[in-house]
C-alpha cells in the first residue's frame, strides 16, 4: 500500500492570472492526522483570504469528505469564483453545498412563552372539562337503559367492582380509621383536660370523625387504592387494544365497564364510611379510656346525644358523592391513556391527584352548603 503524501498548498502570489493557490498531496484524514499537518494546514488557511485567491485542487491525488469540509469552512461555506477541481472531486463540494443550503429552525425563545403555555394549559383544563361532562352523559343515558332492561344489566361487572373497590378494602381503611382515631382522642384529651372538659370528648370525636374525618378518610384511601386500579385496568385494555376490540364487537364501552364501576363505589362507598366511622370511634373510646377513663358505657350512651342524626346522614351521602367522582375520574383517565407504558403510568397518577383533589373540593361544598344541618 503507497505511503499517503503529505498535504500542500502553495500560494503564487505573482502569477499571470492574479494571485492563486494550488493545492496538493493527500487530503484524506489519515494523512491529515500524521505529525502536523493538520495544524499546519489550517494555520495557512486562516492566514489567507479565500475570496481573493484562485485555487487549483487538480493536483491533489485523493479526498476524501473531511479535507473537502476543511477547505469548504477555509472558503466561508462557499465556492470561490476561480475554482478548478479534478475529476471526482466535484461531487464532495456539491454535497457540501446542498447541506449548506439547509436552514436551521429558529431557535429563538418567543417572548410570550410563558402566556403561551398557560393558553395551553387553559385550554387542557376545558377540554378535560369537555370530555368529563360528555362522560357524565353516556353515563346517565346507560343507567337509564340498565333501568329500562335491569334483567340484561351487567351484574356480574358490578358485583364484582363492589367486592373489589369495598370488601377488599376494609382492611385498610380499619387500620387508618383506627389509628386515626387513637391518635385525635389522644390529642383531644390532653387540650381538653386543662379546661376541665373532659365529657366533651365524646362531643369532639362524634362530631368530627362522622361528619368529616370518616368520608375523607374512607375517600381518600379509595382513591388511592381503587382509583389508580380503574385507572390501570383501563388503561391496560388501552395498550393491549381490548378497548378496540370491544368497539368492533358492538360491546359498549361505558355500559360495560364505566357503569359499574360507578355504581359499584356508589353503593360500596357509604358502606366503607359506616364502618370507617365505626372503627374510627373505637379506635377514640380505647383511648379515652386510657387517657381520661371515661368508660366505654358512657361513650356510648353519649354519643347519640352528642351527634344529631343529620350528622350521620351527611356523612354516608358524602360517601355516594365521592364513590361517583371518584370512579368517574379514574375512568375519565383510564380513557385518555394513549397506548404505550409511560402514558399508563402518567395518567394513574394524574388520576389519583385528581381524584383526591375533586373529593377535598366536594367535601368543601357539602360544608358550605350544609353548615346549619346537624347542630
Amino acid at each position: 500500500m503507497p505511503t499517503a503524501q503529505e498535504p500542500t498548498l502553495t500560494l503564487t502570489p505573482g502569477a499571470a492570472n492574479g494571485p492563486s493557490i494550488a493545492a496538493g498531496g493527500t487530503w484524506q484524514v489519515h494523512a491529515l492526522a500524521q505529525g502536523k499537518a493538520m495544524a499546519t494546514i489550517t494555520g495557512m488557511l486562516k492566514s489567507i483570504k479565500a475570496d481573493q485567491l484562485r485555487w487549483d485542487l487538480s493536483a491533489i491525488d485523493s479526498m476524501d469528505h473531511i479535507g473537502a469540509q476543511l477547505l469548504w469552512n477555509a472558503w466561508g461555506k462557499a465556492r470561490p469564483a476561480n475554482l478548478h477541481l479534478a475529476p471526482g472531486q466535484e461531487e464532495f463540494f456539491n454535497r457540501l453545498e446542498a447541506t449548506g443550503k439547509i436552514e436551521l429552525p429558529n431557535t429563538r425563545q418567543h417572548r410570550l412563552t410563558l402566556v403561551m403555555k398557560l393558553g395551553f394549559a387553559v385550554m387542557l383544563f376545558f377540554e378535560h372539562m369537555t370530555a368529563f361532562i360528555r362522560l357524565i352523559g353516556q353515563l346517565t343515558l346507560d343507567i337509564g337503559r340498565f333501568i329500562r332492561a335491569p334483567q340484561r344489566g351487567p351484574w356480574k361487572e358490578i358485583s364484582a367492582n363492589i367486592f373489589h373497590a369495598g370488601f377488599q378494602a376494609l382492611g385498610i381503611t380499619a387500620l387508618v380509621g383506627f389509628l386515626i382515631g387513637v391518635v385525635f382522642s389522644f390529642l383531644s384529651a390532653q387540650q381538653l383536660r386543662n379546661f376541665g372538659g373532659d365529657v366533651f370528648l365524646v362531643n369532639l370525636l362524634g362530631m368530627s370523625i362522622i361528619r368529616e374525618l370518616g368520608p375523607l378518610l374512607a375517600a381518600i384511601l379509595v382513591a388511592g387504592r381503587s382509583g389508580s386500579s380503574i385507572t390501570a385496568q383501563l388503561g391496560v385494555m388501552r395498550v393491549t387494544e381490548e378497548l378496540d376490540a370491544m368497539l368492533v364487537m358492538g360491546i359498549s364501552h361505558g355500559f360495560r365497564l364505566i357503569m359499574p364501576k360507578v355504581l359499584a363505589l356508589a353503593i360500596a362507598m357509604p358502606l366503607l364510611v359506616i364502618w370507617t366511622d365505626a372503627v374510627a370511634l373505637i379506635g377514640g373510646m380505647i383511648s379515652a379510656k386510657v387517657e381520661l377513663n371515661l368508660s366505654p358505657q358512657y361513650f356510648l350512651l353519649k354519643l347519640p346525644e352528642a351527634v344529631p342524626l343529620a350528622n350521620y346522614m351527611i356523612g354516608i351521602g358524602k360517601g355516594v358523592v365521592f364513590g361517583v367522582l371518584i370512579a368517574l375520574v379514574s375512568c375519565h383517565f383510564g380513557l385518555r391513556i394513549k397506548p404505550n407504558t409511560e402514558s399508563l403510568g402518567r395518567g394513574t397518577t394524574t388520576s389519583v391527584v385528581t381524584a383526591i383533589t375533586a373529593v377535598i373540593l366536594a367535601d368543601a361544598v357539602f360544608a358550605i352548603v350544609f353548615s346549619g344541618v346537624g347542630f
